[in-house]
C-alpha cells in the first residue's frame, strides 16, 4: 500500500523523553504518562519507549510493561491519561493529577497536548514553578513547537523533544524523484529529533 515510510521514530521519542527525566529523577520515583488516545499506534509507540527506557526493558510489546516499581520507577494510580487528542481535556488532567499527587516526581505527555493552549498550560504549570525550578517534578513534554520553546524557556517544562517536519517533506520530493526514476528507497527513513532542554535551548533545533 506504500513505497517507504519518511518521518519520526516515534519509540525514540519515548526514549528520549524519558532520558531527560532520568537526568532530572535519577533515583526514579513516580510517573504519570499522558497519551492521545488508546488505539494510537503512535503514541503507543513513545509510551513504550518512555517505559523501556525507565525499566531497562527490551523485547516488550506494545504499549511496553507498566511501571510498578522496575529502577525506582512506578505509575501512579489513574495513569497513564488519555486525552483523545482533546486539547482542554489534557490540560485539566494535568491540573488534575497534580493536584491528586502533590509530591509526582514526573508528569511526561506523549504529546504537546496540554501545551496547544498555552495560557492554560502555563496557568497550572505556574503553580508548580517551584518544584519544576528545583527539579522536585519532571515535567517534560514531546513537541517541539515555537509556543513550546517559549515555554521552556520561562522554566515551565524541564524539556521538549521535537520532530522534523520540515525534514519530512524536504526528504519526501527526493523521495519521490527516486521512485518516479524507478530508484530503490530506504525503508523506512527516519528523519531525527530536536531534544531541547534548559542547558541547550539556544542551540537545539537546526535551522
Amino acid at each position: 500500500m506504500r513505497v517507504a515510510y519518511v518521518g519520526t521514530k516515534n519509540y525514540d521519542i519515548g526514549v528520549n523523553l524519558a532520558k531527560i527525566v532520568q537526568k532530572v529523577k535519577p533515583q526514579g520515583g513516580s510517573i504519570c504518562i499522558q497519551s492521545g488516545g488508546a488505539a494510537a499506534a503512535n503514541h503507543n509507540e513513545r509510551m513504550q519507549g518512555i517505559r523501556d527506557t525507565l525499566s531497562g526493558a527490551s523485547g516488550t510489546t506494545l504499549p511496553g510493561e507498566r511501571l510498578t516499581g522496575q529502577n525506582g520507577w512506578t505509575e501512579s494510580d489513574g495513569c497513564p491519561l488519555y486525552t483523545n487528542d482533546d486539547f482542554p481535556l489534557s490540560v485539566q488532567q494535568m491540573e488534575d493529577i497534580l493536584a491528586k499527587y502533590p509530591e509526582l516526581d514526573a508528569f511526561v505527555p506523549t504529546g504537546g497536548f496540554p501545551q496547544f493552549i498555552p495560557q492554560a498550560y502555563r496557568r497550572v504549570a505556574q503553580k508548580y514553578k517551584d518544584r519544576i525550578d528545583s527539579g522536585s517534578l519532571a515535567l517534560v513534554v514531546a513537541d517541539t513547537l515555537p509556543v513550546q520553546m517559549d515555554i521552556l524557556k520561562d522554566g515551565l517544562s524541564l524539556g521538549q523533544v521535537g520532530q522534523r517536519p520540515f525534514e519530512m517533506g524536504y526528504q519526501a520530493m527526493f523521495f519521490l524523484k527516486d521512485i518516479k526514476e524507478g530508484k530503490t528507497v530506504a525503508d523506512p527513513s527516519y528523519t531525527g529529533l530536536d531534544v531541547c532542554t534548559p542547558d541547550n535551548i539556544d542551540s537545539c533545533i537546526g535551522g
